[in-house]
């Protein structure tokens, strides 16, 4: 088997975590707050004072492709300032021990493109929380944990998924790895690779876009919506553009062929396992920020033991769109960066 495909990383200097903290602490003292969507408008300018280390390196991922994910290490993180991992997404929500490393965050991400969400995930807010919840154990999401997340693309269901996925570590004691596999790593048999191009897959919305409204806001319009396109799927391909350099949509718990087509079934199960044979371990430990190309890479977690006692792991989530006009139509607010 060739060599895997390495990930770029970068690790931040003294000079670039002191200006990064002073920006963070300037934005925060101005009442700045990465979770509202009219933060990336307001504060856009300020990417011209990010370091320009931190900036080529990212945009250098962004326009060359280089590879399926990047890390960037370094953010400063105190494990007592932060305090003890929340409960749920909910309980976090007016938490401000971690605004620093949620600006730290907003700032990558906006080097990258536009950052954006979902009115159905955490109640529409920018910047989210990973982290396992009570109950949930054995949920295929980000807040499980003795069952393994199996690989998918994020929001892999929708047209208008994002482009990057950007998760930053708080808290990582047990050195859960995150799962990450590139679709340039697999090796396929070039009927497997056609099948695969064509639209006989459907990928459903995950749980948590419809259960998540149905608990706390069971009239919000997108509710319906997710409805719709989780009993109504709309048939797509799981790779597609160049064929001799795909990129790839997969969410294999949330999907499904058409009855009876039993190629579209093996070539997907063909994939799964090319995908497995890819699979690379990449620790999200504190100050360290995971850079995923949601295009071509696949990402998942392995199971981990939760003590529920505010020391279990916790993330920081933003996802970025390289183009919001293709999103227009469907957008929330006013402001284009919650999408139903």
């Amino acid at each position: 088997m060739t060599a895997l495909e390495a990930c770029p990383e970068y690790t931040l200097s003294g000079s670039d975590v002191a200006a990064l903290s002073a920006l963070a602490e300037e934005l925060w003292a101005a009442g700045d707050n990465p979770a509202d969507p009219e933060f990336y408008d307001r504060c856009w300018p300020v990417i011209e004072r990010i370091p320009l280390g931190v900036r080529r390196f990212l945009e250098e991922f962004r326009r060359g492709e280089p590879a399926a994910a990047c890390l960037i290490h370094g953010f400063p993180v105190d494990d007592d300032a932060a305090g003890p991992t929340p409960s749920h997404w909910e309980a976090a929500f007016e938490a401000t021990s971690t605004r620093q490393q949620e600006i730290f965050l907003a700032l990558c991400g906006m080097i990258l493109g536009e950052p954006f969400t979902w009115s159905t995930l955490q109640s529409g807010r920018l910047i989210q929380n990973i982290l396992p919840i009570a109950g949930d154990e054995m949920r295929q999401n980000g807040h499980g944990s003795q069952m393994l997340l199996e690989f998918h693309t994020e929001d892999g269901f929708h047209p208008d998924r994002c482009d990057y996925l950007l998760l930053l570590g708080i808290r990582n004691h047990q050195r859960v790895p995150t799962l990450v596999a590139s679709v340039r790593d697999i090796a396929l048999s070039g009927e497997h690779r056609a099948v695969l191009g064509q639209e006989r897959f459907h990928i459903l919305p995950d749980d948590e876009h419809v259960r998540q409204l149905e608990t706390r806001d069971p009239q919000h319009p997108a509710l319906a919506k997710m409805r719709g396109m989780r009993d109504g799927p709309e048939p797509v391909a799981v790779l597609f553009g160049d064929e001799s350099d795909p990129y790839l949509r997969i969410d294999r718990p949330f999907m499904r062929c058409a009855p009876g087509d039993v190629e579209a079934e093996r070539a997907l199960d063909a994939l799964d396992a090319a995908l497995q044979r890819a699979e690379q371990d990449v620790v999200v430990g504190p100050g360290t920020l995971l850079v995923v190309d949601n295009h071509l890479a696949v990402h998942g977690r392995k199971p981990f033991e939760v003590r529920y006692d505010g020391t279990d792991r916790w993330l920081k989530k933003l996802t970025v769109s390289r183009n919001l006009r293709r999103s227009h139509a469907i957008s929330a607010t006013k402001n284009r960066r919650v999408l139903f």
